[in-house]
């Protein structure tokens, strides 16, 4: 399965924060914003840290994608 992280940039507009506000307040690495925004995987001790400072839930920061059968 494939993640996207859509609904967190969307958030963090709605939020009027930047993406380095939340990497500062997340403490989270630089690595990881990369991963974040190329979609690819996190652990999800960063994702219960982003949730946390959103005061929001994981469902509204990310979504799996089902990879298409060939």
């Amino acid at each position: 399965m494939a993640v996207s992280y859509n609904k967190l940039w969307k958030l963090l507009i709605d939020k009027k924060m930047s993406r380095a506000e939340l990497r500062r307040a997340a403490s989270i690495s630089p690595n990881t914003m990369t991963k974040l925004t190329r979609d690819e995987e996190v652990s999800m001790a960063v994702m219960g840290r982003i949730c946390d400072v959103l005061e929001t839930n994981i469902g509204e920061v990310m979504d799996f994608i089902p990879e298409k059968e060939n």
